[in-house]
């Protein structure tokens, strides 16, 4: 594959051969049936054998969190994760499986950052929460505050999907002044989700506003996606930044 993109695109190319830098992928959406990601045991096998073939050696899959659509709690996270774990020990894939959440920033968050609830968390207490894609809530400011104040260490995924911060990149940079990572997703270099996304992306990558790299592999569509990545100038970049990847 490598070789191939070389001969296209030129020897000088800047070509990552696989995400081994990274080591770790961070969002995803692989344990099987609980939210719009994998939709069975035997899915979630492929997934993983496919980002393991990728360079990936630890997977902290992070099924959605909505109060209206997919109310997953941490007991339900946990088993599947032991489902699969026992799943994967079978197959004889050598891959390390972890479990957190993506946190939909609604009401029911905020009731549960209120009420002191248990929130899934990777790393060194990094919560993982995502927002409308259209419209910025009226309480991002109050909730990241109420994040922060509990002890968590919030981390938006993907940052360069939210078109209402399109033409308003310094607003979204300020949140990190308010102590946000950012994470985006790596299928945005290849254009998959938009033209808008994928500029976003690459100027956070240029500014250097970059703590993690997530695949949010929901599918193998995005897992096909990922290897179109590697070829991406954007992605030798993001490895020169301090990413959290590969310390999880």
């Amino acid at each position: 594959m490598i070789q191939f993109l070389k001969n296209i695109f030129g020897s000088s190319a800047p070509l990552e051969e696989s995400f081994s830098a990274l080591r770790v992928d961070m969002h995803s959406h692989i344990l099987p049936g609980i939210d719009d990601g994998a939709e069975n045991i035997e899915r979630s096998l492929e997934l993983v054998r496919a980002l393991q073939a990728l360079g990936y050696r630890k997977l902290i899959m992070t099924p959605h969190i909505m109060s209206d659509f997919y109310k997953n709690t941490p007991e339900i996270i946990r088993g599947k994760l032991a489902e699969l774990q026992k799943a994967v020990a079978v197959a004889g894939i050598e891959m390390e499986l972890a479990c957190a959440a993506e946190y939909y920033l609604d009401e029911g968050f905020l009731e549960k950052l209120q009420n002191n609830e248990e929130l899934l968390t990777f790393g060194d207490k990094y919560l993982l929460f995502e927002t409308s894609f259209l419209n910025e809530p009226l309480n991002l400011r109050e909730a990241i505050f109420m994040m922060r104040s509990k002890g968590y260490k919030p981390v938006l995924a993907h940052p360069e999907r939210y078109t209402y911060f399109y033409g308003k990149f310094d607003a979204l940079a300020t949140l990190r002044e308010h102590g946000v990572l950012f994470q985006p997703n790596l299928n945005s270099l290849t254009g998959y989700y938009s033209p808008g996304a994928k500029d976003f992306a690459e100027r956070l990558i240029d500014e250097g506003l970059v703590d993690f790299l997530g695949s949010d592999t929901h599918g193998l569509k995005h897992t096909d996606s990922l290897r179109r990545v590697l070829s991406s100038k954007h992605l030798s970049k993001a490895f020169a930044l301090p990413l959290r990847n590969s310390l999880l």
